[in-house]
């Protein structure tokens, strides 16, 4: 049985859905778990970071509609080394003016959507950072990026419910 709810949990991981994410970090153990089992759990990442230390971290995005990003960190001896959800206030404060969008990127994630502005002559990325309630409106984070792809700043909105 326990075998079943991770395979479905897997699938589900695999469409973006964050239904079990909450079960697959529970169970996974740093300096325990191995790859394999990461990848059990959560399927094959959506991007793949090489560290200077050997070690890879793989992205696991929710977005657009989910308001989670894992970045999870494997060793070089395919042992799972940490689990980190990057949406948070710590890593949005990280952003500054002059950043890469590939830096971007490797602090927060896929973004949820990306959108060009002509007059502007700039780039903004959402991420989708509080899914909201029954009271309150999902909040967006934005970057904005020059047109030689530096960021020039971020910002916040909350998009009103249909």
């Amino acid at each position: 049985m326990k075998k079943l709810l991770s395979v479905l949990c897997a699938w589900i991981a695999a469409l973006g859905l964050p239904g079990c994410d909450y079960l697959n970090v529970r169970e996974l153990k740093p300096g325990v778990s191995t790859a394999a089992e990461v990848r059990e759990r959560f399927g094959p990442p959506q991007m793949e970071w090489l560290n200077t230390d050997g070690s890879v971290t793989w992205e696991y995005s929710r977005q657009p509609e989910g308001a989670e990003c894992y970045m999870i960190t494997v060793g070089p001896d395919n042992i799972l080394r940490g689990i980190d959800q990057v949406l948070n206030e710590a890593q949005f404060a990280r952003v500054k003016a002059g950043m890469s969008g590939d830096e971007v990127r490797r602090l927060l994630g896929r973004p949820a959507s990306t959108q060009f502005f002509e007059l502007k002559q700039e780039t903004v990325w959402d991420w989708l950072v509080e899914r909201g309630s029954t009271t309150g409106d999902p909040t967006y984070l934005t970057v904005s990026f020059d047109a030689a792809g530096r960021v020039v700043g971020t910002g916040r909105y909350s998009k009103p419910r249909p």
